[in-house]
């Protein structure tokens, strides 16, 4: 097939990808690609490298598959890196095209626009791939080598830089049918090994990180056929819906929780890496009797040992154990119910008048909208562990702890699924970071409540200050008047200032066919009953 320019190409590639809008800025560096782009498919202007990069993030975790984000060489380039960083750390699927400045330049160090040193040194960095399109007959083969990298398991962002004369150049293309990769398996003695522990568990537990998410089914599966309690990572949420009565979720570090590891005789883990900040900074002690399910060998016991390491994916390893999956004593299935309710209990006390505002979230949206997170106290207190999740789809974040990055990924998630409302949970201090993409939201009108608790600066820093230290540094920060700032943005504006006003404001919000700036009016709202702050070590503390 020949194609008269590398954006018609493509395009091509990305109707083969199943992606029909693209995130990014248009450049002199990538012109012909944005151009083919905007014509055949939705090109959507961001104000930010970074937030095209976790737009689109966000757009292939809201839809399961992939997304795409398009940036200029050198600064931009550089700009995407950060949020290409996050879609590393979390294993999610971002084809990133970059331009480049033309072949004849290419690495000559005189200054050419838009020329940086060792780009695609600066891009392997921080994505799973990183390729230079080296002649115009190579464009098509290097775009689908990403993809597929992007794509795999554990997976990450796939970063192509395209000299800009090569993007003008016509375009010779033979798709190649790649071999289906190969999954790993592991051997048959560890498999009957592991299959015995299990077999004999009689208060089982398992926990499910990001990679369970790839394994719904044989996953609910054998929680239900052990009776086993079902923890979760921040990444694993979602994976089987959390109003099953055996799922305790994201509560591994509360004091029930550690009492049930405490007493599990075997453990389960799935696909989880066992963050520092859901593992007590790796304090967390965990059952002897653990068998590890990874598809990425080197997690097998890097953080914990594991009595059983199987290295495999996660839906093939679930299926061979479930035969030896026998029911947990009746008593310890009915104990994990009362955890499940006992931490939830205690984090709705615990955040005051907030609470609220998850319940009114909750009853408003439907199973399946996405509530996408920055990362803020609202956030890491209770929408990350007491806002119920049905389905991984719903759930997006940024793992890797960046602050900043919510409103891109709510644009790209609610642009992934235009019918659903999309919700952003994000803090004053996070969206001052890419203030900028309000105009991007102005200009697409997706279906999107922007929720944005302002506390003036950086709270969650603020209360660490409080308790640790004798002073504030940098977190007490000068916010815009909303009101002001939407009706500039051209943004219609809510703002919630007490309990009794979270659930008709949320429902007038969230019912909207585009979108809605909400304030939340923290100093009016009134405080949690405890200040929250990070599950991180002070040292001076």
């Amino acid at each position: 097939m020949r194609y008269a320019n590398g954006g018609d190409l493509l395009v091509a590639v990305l109707k083969e990808l199943g992606i029909d809008t693209v995130f990014g800025i248009v450049s002199v560096h990538n012109l012909p690609l944005v151009e083919a782009v905007d014509r055949e498919l939705r090109f959507v202007p961001v104000r930010h490298e970074a937030s095209a990069v976790n737009a689109a993030d966000a757009y292939g975790r809201a839809r399961g598959s992939i997304g795409c984000a398009l940036t200029s060489t050198g600064t931009g380039a550089g700009n995407a890196a950060g949020s290409l960083v996050e879609a590393l750390a979390s294993g999610t699927s971002v084809l990133h095209v970059t331009g480049q400045v033309e072949t004849a330049y290419l690495g000559s160090g005189r200054g050419f626009i838009h020329e940086t040193k060792d780009q695609l040194g600066m891009l392997r960095a921080v994505s799973a791939y990183a390729a230079t399109v080296p002649s115009a007959g190579d464009a098509g083969r290097v775009l689908r080598e990403a993809a597929r990298a992007a794509l795999a398991s554990p997976g990450g962002p796939a970063s192509v830089e395209w000299p800009i004369d090569l993007q003008y150049a016509a375009q010779d293309d033979a798709p190649v049918q790649a071999p289906e990769p190969k999954r790993p398996t592991p051997e048959a003695d560890r498999l009957q090994a592991a299959g015995r522990l299990l077999e004999s568990a009689r208060r089982p537990l398992i926990w499910a990180g990001g990679g369970a998410t790839r394994a719904r089914t044989e996953l609910a599966a054998l929680v239900e056929a052990t009776g086993a309690g079902l923890l979760t990572s921040n990444s694993g949420r979602g994976a089987v819906p959390e109003d099953h009565p055996q799922v305790v979720g994201n509560f591994a570090t509360t004091p029930a929780g550690r009492a049930l590891l405490a007493d599990a005789d075997v453990l389960v883990s799935v696909g989880t890496h066992f963050r520092s900040n859901e593992t007590a900074d790796y304090g967390l002690a965990l059952p002897a009797a653990h068998i590890q399910i990874d598809v990425d060998a080197a997690a097998l016991g890097r953080v914990h040992p594991a009595a059983h390491a199987l290295h495999g994916d996660a839906a093939d390893v679930l299926s061979a154990l479930l035969p030896h999956a026998r029911s947990a004593d009746p008593e310890w299935t009915r104990r994990v119910g009362r955890v499940r309710a006992d931490v939830r209990a205690a984090l709705h006390e615990n955040i005051g008048p907030q609470a609220a505002i998850c319940d009114a979230l909750r009853a408003a949206l439907p199973r399946d909208a996405v509530v996408a997170r920055d990362v803020t106290i609202a956030s890491s207190s209770w929408g990350n562990r007491l806002l119920e999740m049905y389905d991984p789809k719903s759930n997006v974040f940024p793992r890797g702890g960046g602050i900043g990055q919510g409103l891109g990924m709510g644009i790209g998630a609610a642009l992934a699924a235009p019918g659903r409302p999309t919700v952003v949970v994000a803090g004053d201090g996070g969206l001052a970071v890419h203030l900028g993409e309000l105009l991007t939201v102005a200009q697409e009108r997706p279906r999107l409540t922007v929720l944005v608790f302002n506390d003036g600066g950086y709270g969650v820093l603020r209360n660490m200050q409080d308790r640790y230290g004798e002073r504030r540094s940098g977190v007490d920060l000068t916010t815009p008047d909303f009101e002001l700032l939407a009706r500039a943005c051209r943004l219609p504006y809510l703002r919630i200032a007490d309990a009794e006003d979270a659930q008709p404001v949320i429902e007038e919000a969230v019912a909207s066919d585009g979108p809605t700036l909400v304030e939340v009016d923290l100093a009016a709202l009134g405080p949690m009953k405890n200040p929250f702050t990070p599950p991180v070590k002070i040292p001076t503390a």
